[in-house]
């Protein structure tokens, strides 16, 4: 008796631990499109604080550009979003992703950036060398050209 209420205590915590927290929604996106879309997200909300100008100049809503970008709608999104939430692990991985994918990115920025003033520092030390000529128009006559 004590091993058949065992066996049945044990065989009922292992399947409501299958049992999902939150219900697969109808139009689910994928999880690779949802990494996509957080990293944008996360891309425009840091372009956002960091330089608000850039997107009030082209009237952009970061939310609605990336709901039209991926043709989802909010809800759509929101309840994706939940049902990746409720699986910690798997939220974690996808966050992870998307993390170093904005650390990729930011090498490539920062080395970019490096190449860049490396340009900017060789072509004002080109025009410093390069000496300037100045002609002496005084001595000319009215009618001729100065060279």
């Amino acid at each position: 008796m004590k091993k058949i209420i065992a066996f049945l205590a044990i065989g009922t915590l292992l399947l409501g631990c299958k049992e999902e927290v939150v219900k697969k929604p109808k139009r689910l996106i994928d999880k690779d499109v949802m990494i996509n879309v957080m990293y944008d997200l996360s891309v425009l909300e840091a372009i956002k604080y960091q330089n608000p100008a850039s997107l009030d100049t082209f009237k952009i809503n970061p939310t609605q550009y990336i709901y039209k970008k991926y043709k989802i709608d909010s809800l759509q999104f929101a309840k994706s979003n939940i049902y990746y939430a409720s699986d910690y692990e798997g939220y974690k991985v996808m966050f992870e992703q998307m993390t170093q994918r904005l650390e990729d990115n930011k090498k490539q920025v920062d080395s970019l950036l490096t190449i860049d003033k490396k340009k900017k520092k060789s072509l004002l030390l080109k025009k410093k060398k390069t000496p300037v000529i100045v002609k002496d128009t005084s001595r000319l006559k009215q009618n001729e050209a100065p060279f």
